[in-house]
């Protein structure tokens, strides 16, 4: 038996470091067991979950959060024939915890091999939550030249706007309230950023895009006034990408106005909606986007470390996520150094 450290929510609002244990012997066939050395914080949709506000039938507690991590082998299933010991992987869907049993078949939703050694496992402990960025933004078949908005800049935000410009968004423009996230959004590429708050926010944008609006947009903020605010700012037969989780309708929309008469397309990316295996245009595989943002990492065409802006011990959960409910501008990027947790 080897001893088990796991973040859980146990009740709502409050977070815990609890320890067990995981029996390495029964681990599946089909498995790997891996030691975790990074994990990412998702802040949405965790908080959403930890405070019982998921706009989920299937909300209980204890809740364990937690699905976008890296890690090393440390033993291999008896069917596995792909992976090795000291293999270092993208382990998703795992939680935060010092150990995984993962499934080493693709098709499973499970690990996925680091194989380039520039890429630091912190950053590859990004892949998971960044394929979600990815889904939103093939799913507007961006095509060259178009004007794009990202609005939102947080982790997703981030990630979506290096996508959509690799895609050939010009130009490429972004908004958020922060000031900071801004300044990081066109240290990344970002040609224009805006703050939603300005009386003139509608107008600068369309000027920004030529008059006329974006031809489409990913709405990463989870808001329904900013998807209101969205469909002011999209062009006559613009899409529009759903990245964000609207978990509340805190305001009404004009479908009519905004949706019905611009024909423009509203497109739902929850990663829930991906293929398994076979990737089509517009919607790929987790195993296929997990390559995909491999290869730009190790080509330094996508930027994870400025994401990554706090590094915290697992033994600090609690304060971290009471940190995250609560204060309004929390760092970017929070990531588990599980290397020290035995």
């Amino acid at each position: 038996m080897t001893e088990l450290k796991t973040i859980v929510a146990p009740e709502p609002n409050r977070v815990i470091l609890e320890t067990t244990s995981i029996d390495e012997n029964a681990l599946p066939a089909d498995h790997l067991l891996v030691k975790t050395d990074y994990s990412v914080i998702s802040p949405g949709t965790e908080c959403a979950w930890i405070s019982g506000n998921s706009n989920n039938d299937g909300q209980t507690f204890p809740f364990y959060p937690g699905y976008s991590a890296a890690g090393h082998v440390v033993k291999v299933g008896t069917a596995v024939k792909d992976y090795q010991v000291g293999d270092r992987v993208i382990v998703p869907w795992g939680g935060h915890r010092s150990y995984t049993m993962t499934p080493a078949v693709h098709h499973k939703r499970g690990a996925h091999r680091i194989k380039d050694e520039r890429i630091s496992s912190k950053d590859a402990a990004l892949c998971h939550i960044a394929c979600f960025p990815m889904l939103g933004v093939r799913r507007l078949m961006i095509q060259m030249g178009e004007p794009v908005m990202i609005a939102g800049l947080g982790l997703l935000g981030q990630v979506a706007l290096q996508a959509a410009r690799l895609c050939g968004a010009v130009p490429l423009l972004a908004c958020d309230f922060s000031q900071e996230r801004r300044e990081l959004a066109l240290k990344l590429g970002a040609d224009a950023v805006f703050d939603p708050r300005d009386p003139d926010f509608l107008e600068q944008v369309k000027a920004a895009s030529g008059g006329a609006g974006v031809a489409a947009v990913v709405e990463v903020t989870g808001f329904a006034a900013a998807l209101q605010q969205a469909l002011q700012y999209t062009a006559k037969m613009g899409r529009v990408s759903l990245l964000g989780c609207t978990r509340v309708p805190d305001c009404e929309i004009d479908f009519y106005r905004d949706v019905h008469l611009k024909g423009v397309t509203l497109i739902g990316a929850h990663t829930s909606n991906r293929p398994r295996n076979d990737s089509g245009v517009g919607a790929w595989s987790e195993q296929d986007d997990y390559e995909a943002i491999l290869k730009f990492l190790g080509s330094g065409r996508f930027q994870f470390s400025p994401l990554l802006t706090k590094t915290v011990s697992p033994e600090d959960c609690s304060g971290v996520y009471d940190m995250l409910l609560h204060q309004k501008n929390p760092p970017l990027g929070i990531v588990f150094d599980w290397t020290k947790i035995s």
